[in-house]
């Protein structure tokens, strides 16, 4: 008998992935839970839920032998979904059921060096942040939950870390940024973060007890300028051009604010925005920060996508997009 897993978040792009890759196993038979109805994998049925209901997500998981909560996006949607997700569990008292949930990197804040999961969260934080730090809390140390801690996921159809970035070098936006893009990516390709969620929904019980935190980064993950010079490469979006201190200040400070603003009502009437450079982003691509990922290797077995690999294939598939689109 197929395993029945409820994917909370099942309309975002991890969530998506998600879907497709148990729709495609042998072992496992997805029920995806959205906000409404969308176009997902054939024959996938779907619930239609408030993930911050808790009485619906109960509902919902009682069905079910496992959970994978890819909820992302607003910093109230993903702490209400753990919430709601916690009290699901108690709800089931005794009846245990897997679960792994999406936590990120950025619990550890603006922590430098080697990380890995015995570094403490960092406190204090607000917004995205400081939700992702209290949603892992709301879940913390139960048996069975499995929390993932992923870098910068990247894959074809990634908005963040593949489309977005396209979309910056082939306008030349972005480039060789000097000191500002010698940060750690911390990147991890889209198949390898599926990876986790298979084994982690099939391992044994007692690798999962006390409630497992993984990191998921790719080892040896190139620094930002590395990066771009490899996807754009593999767009033909060469040679980069060179982005200095103060164009990328102007763009961070003064074009994202006018950007941010206009995307709010653009695309309404079918006019593409570009995307900005938040301060935020800016403050990423320098961040010295290397997670480690050994107990990941070592418990669940991955191994990481070559970065060569992983670029080709989101050079190819946002080329195909791009031909949609014209």
């Amino acid at each position: 008998m197929k395993q029945r897993v409820l994917v909370l978040g099942a309309d975002e792009y991890v969530g998506r992935r998600v879907i497709a890759a148990l729709a495609a196993s042998d072992w496992a038979e997805p029920v995806a839970c959205v906000r409404r109805p969308v176009q997902l994998h054939d024959n996938v049925r779907q619930v239609a839920v408030d993930i911050t209901d808790r009485i619906a997500v109960a509902r919902a998981l009682s069905a079910v032998d496992a959970a994978v909560n890819c909820v992302a996006g607003a910093p109230a949607r993903i702490l209400g979904g753990a919430r709601a997700l916690s009290v699901a569990l108690d709800t089931r008292g005794g009846d245990r059921v897997r679960v792994v949930h999406f936590s990120s990197m950025v619990v550890y804040g603006p922590a430098r060096g080697a990380v890995d999961e015995t570094q403490p969260v960092a406190e204090g934080m607000g917004g995205y942040a400081g939700a992702r730090v209290g949603a892992e809390r709301l879940l913390a140390g139960r048996d069975g939950v499995v929390t993932l801690r992923p870098g910068c996921v990247y894959g074809p159809g990634s908005p963040h870390w593949s489309q977005r970035i396209a979309r910056l070098l082939r306008a030349r936006r972005i480039g060789d940024l000097g000191a500002a893009g010698d940060g750690n990516s911390n990147l991890v390709y889209i198949d390898d973060v599926l990876a986790a969620v298979r084994t982690s929904l099939l391992a044994p019980a007692s690798q999962v007890a006390n409630g497992p935190v993984y990191n998921l980064a790719m080892a040896h993950a190139p620094d930002w300028n590395r990066y771009f010079l490899e996807y754009a490469r593999a767009l033909g979006a060469v040679p980069l051009r060179r982005v200095g201190a103060r164009r990328l200040q102007l763009e961070t400070h003064v074009a994202a604010p006018a950007l941010k603003v206009a995307q709010i009502g653009l695309p309404l009437v079918g006019v593409s925005v570009p995307p900005p450079i938040p301060p935020s982003l800016k403050r990423l691509w320098s961040q010295d920060m290397r997670l480690v990922s050994k107990r990941a290797e070592d418990t669940l077995g991955l191994d990481w996508t070559p970065l060569a690999q992983g670029v080709a294939a989101c050079a190819a598939a946002d080329g195909r997009h791009a031909g949609l689109a014209t």
